[in-house]
């Protein structure tokens, strides 16, 4: 199991009496409650920016009691959230980057691409644009670089134009619409390879909806800076994007910043991170056959060594 695995590279940090651990996308709580009964004496924070999936997931973890404090927040924002709780440093942090099957599964949330629902993906229904004004107002040029960019959809240009001859006749507002114009833009090749031809295109957009990766790009920087020394982190992402942006900021963090041909490194040029997996671990066949989902999955672990220079 990956989140097994998760725990194991954690369990270091989280033994401690006192250890607060933060589940930076807490969804329905799964990986909440593995950590809370796993390690009795810490204290989690669990952030979400679904309103849902936060009131599902204070039910699951009611028992817990004191223990889990919730937040309605994005996972760039934890270091207003640890200000606000009087918090100066954690000991663990984990982001599991995958998008919920709560909201995979609930049809009217519009992320699926396997069932008619209406083209929405935001995950926090409160704000931003939906995923259908995206389609009908961006410009082509724009959506085809989101597409290349964040589906790494090589046949972008073909999509989008169809898009755009569409949505002049009628504006998109449901998902098997979608698909369906997809499925024909596409040449025969590029439909015999890699599962639904519409997948490059929802996750394009589902990123785009959500700023997932600018989000992701503070958010990483910042949970290193949030951990303790001893502290650890560990990230599960599921496409290249992600996992390339986690493997940069782990990689800086683990390399000495001293000018070359220093006999003796100072202390504040040594590396602050120590890498805890040997490039990405990947999930066993096991796992990929008993659940589709986890099969991009890409685990990578770090170790706060010691504090920032000043």
């Amino acid at each position: 199991m990956m989140l097994q695995r998760c725990l194991d590279l954690l369990a270091p940090a989280l033994e401690r009496p006192g250890a607060v651990v933060v589940d930076c996308t807490l969804g329905l709580g799964g990986h909440s409650e593995a950590l809370l009964t796993r390690f009795p004496e810490a204290r989690l924070i669990g952030l979400d920016r679904d309103k849902e999936a936060l009131r599902l997931s204070g039910e699951r973890l009611a028992p817990f009691g004191e223990r889990a404090t919730l937040v309605h927040a994005v996972y760039d924002e934890l270091p207003d959230v640890l200000r606000r709780l009087r918090i100066a440093r954690v000991q663990g942090v984990l982001f599991d980057l995958g998008v919920s099957s709560m909201q995979l599964d609930e049809a009217d949330r519009g992320f699926a691409y396997a069932q008619d629902a209406p083209l929405d993906m935001r995950m926090d229904q409160t704000a931003g644009i939906s995923a259908a004004e995206v389609l009908n107002t961006y410009p082509a040029g724009e959506l085809v670089r989101i597409l290349r960019a964040y589906g790494e959809e090589k046949q972008a240009k073909r999509i989008v134009s169809a898009i755009v001859r569409e949505r002049e006749k009628e504006p998109f507002s449901t998902s098997a619409r979608l698909v369906e114009l997809i499925r024909d833009a596409l040449p025969q090749a590029a439909k015999r390879t890699g599962g639904n031809p519409a997948k490059r295109t929802f996750q394009a957009l589902r990123i785009e909806v959500n700023g997932e990766l600018s989000v992701l790009e503070r958010a990483i920087p910042a949970a290193v800076r949030a951990l303790d020394v001893g502290g650890r982190i560990a990230v599960l992402s599921y496409h290249s994007l992600e996992d390339r942006l986690v493997k940069q900021v782990f990689a800086a963090g683990a390399a000495s910043t001293a000018p070359p041909g220093l006999p003796v490194v100072p202390e504040r040029y040594q590396p602050r991170l120590k890498l805890l997996t040997r490039g990405a671990e990947l999930p066993t066949e096991e796992e990929v056959a008993e659940n589709r989902r986890a099969a991009p999955a890409r685990l990578r672990g770090a170790e706060r060594i010691r504090e920032d220079a000043e």
